[in-house]
């Protein structure tokens, strides 16, 4: 049962291209959306990974594909996307798990529903198809559940994708289109000639290019401080279980003050505990620390702060000046794949058949955990680096990252090969961490 999750495998090529207009490192959602974007516009391209497509978060999250709640600077991006999610599929003849399916959101406690509230004045401009509920309404939406409700929010028009789905049809579309995919393919550094980047250094040798994308996840912080360039980026630690089938008592994602349904297609459901996520102390939170500080206040009961083994290994850990020609940590550590917090499965199933007796009997099935990459702001960066001409960066997505992916992906490519951007890019400038910059606290919560 531990760490077991469903993954759609894809083949990769065997012969790695010798040039290419464009490199995207890291075949996460994110990346293969950037691949796919930049073939479809007749670019070459080589999409590279150290694991395997989706290995880490893109296969570890809930798949929710929403606009509500997000931060206003999310939300033309956002729109972008679900408009991405309807037409993908039926454009690379696959199947996404992609349904409209709808959000709810439930709540006892006036300050939350006041922030839901907050968020559509905010939102408005936008046009958003959310809208608040009163008790009545949410008691309705919630048949079988015992609580007792003051209100919520309703998003009609979100939904969800199945995350072990996604990014490989995605990535295998790409394909389709004549990118190169090679997995367990680490990318060891950039290779930079007259100031701008000329190509990719791989542990299966080099790549020439014009542009790389870098959509390392986790990753990437240490990716470009080896380059000298600083991206302040944390991550938290998140578990997530799914039951075995049971009586559908939702027909989308539901979010409680306890717990966290979201049906899935085999009839059970994936699982999130409103428990603290783990911050663990790394070298490189210390080195951040400053700037996350913050948000950390903001979310303090949101957080669980502890020592742990990624203070000395893994993305968060010290990794100074790396060899190029030798193997690195992205060779030593494939997948991050944490212990999942066991801890959480019980308590978490007694909330629901307290909730909802009916589910008694409710097992978990699966458990598994990942590591959610985020920025101060909880804001993606998806930017350009002054720095290093040709290099633009994808990533530190706060746990928003899956239902965005499409169009942020496409943003990346489109920075990347000097097309019109689909959005303003300037939101998820990298130059927003600068010292001096103006600070901002975003939404980390959903």
């Amino acid at each position: 049962m531990v760490g077991t999750r469903f993954l759609d495998p894809v083949e990769s090529d065997t012969t790695l291209p010798e040039a290419v207009d464009l490199v995207v490192i890291g075949a996460g959602m994110i990346g293969v959306a950037a691949a796919y974007a930049a073939a479809k516009a007749g670019h070459s391209v080589a999409l590279l990974e150290k694991g395997v497509v989706a290995g880490e978060q893109s296969s570890r999250n809930w798949g929710w594909c929403r606009v509500l709640n997000r931060d206003e600077r999310e939300i033309p991006l956002m729109q972008h996307s679900m408009a991405l999610w309807d037409r993908l599929p039926a454009e690379i003849g696959a199947d996404m798990g992609f349904r409209r399916a709808g959000l709810t959101y439930v709540t006892k406690d006036p300050a939350q529903l006041a922030g839901w509230e907050a968020w559509l004045d905010k939102a408005r401009p936008y046009q958003p198809t959310a809208r608040i509920i009163d008790a009545a309404e949410a008691k309705r939406l919630t048949p079988g559940n015992e609580q007792d409700w003051i209100g919520g929010v309703v998003s009609p028009h979100d939904g969800r994708a199945e995350p072990a789905m996604a990014a490989p049809a995605l990535a295998r579309a790409a394909r389709a289109l004549g990118v190169s995919l090679h997995q367990n393919c680490a990318v060891r550094g950039l290779d930079m000639t007259g100031g701008r980047v000329s190509g990719v250094f791989t542990e299966r040798g080099r790549i020439r290019c014009q542009s790389v994308v870098l959509a390392g996840g986790a990753w990437a912080s240490m990716f470009l401080r080896r380059h000298g360039i600083d991206m302040p980026q944390s991550s938290v630690h998140s578990t997530v279980f799914a039951t075995t089938p049971a009586k559908q008592v939702c027909d989308g994602p539901l979010l409680t003050p306890d717990f966290i349904l979201t049906p899935l297609p085999d009839g059970g459901y994936l699982v999130a505990a409103k428990a603290r996520g783990r911050l663990e102390l790394t070298p490189a939170g210390i080195r951040y620390a400053r700037q996350f500080l913050p948000s950390l206040m903001a979310n303090w009961k949101l957080v669980e702060l502890r020592l742990g083994r990624s203070f000395f290994e893994g993305p968060d850990a010290w990794h100074g000046r790396w060899s190029f020609d030798a193997p690195t940590v992205f060779e030593r550590m494939r997948v991050l794949d944490p212990a999942p917090k066991m801890a959480i499965i019980e308590p978490s199933l007694r909330e629901i058949v307290a909730a909802y007796p009916e589910l008694a009997g409710i097992q978990a099935a699966r458990i598994w955990a990942g590591w959610i990459d985020s920025t101060p702001d909880a804001v993606p960066v998806i930017s350009t680096v002054d720095a290093l001409p040709g290099l633009v960066v994808a990533a530190g997505f706060s746990g928003h990252g899956f239902g965005i992916g499409p169009g942020a992906g496409r943003l990346a490519a489109d920075l990347a090969t000097g097309a019109p951007c689909i959005v303003d890019p300037a939101p998820f400038t990298l130059k927003r961490f600068a010292p001096g910059a103006p600070r901002a606290v975003g939404r980390s919560g959903i």
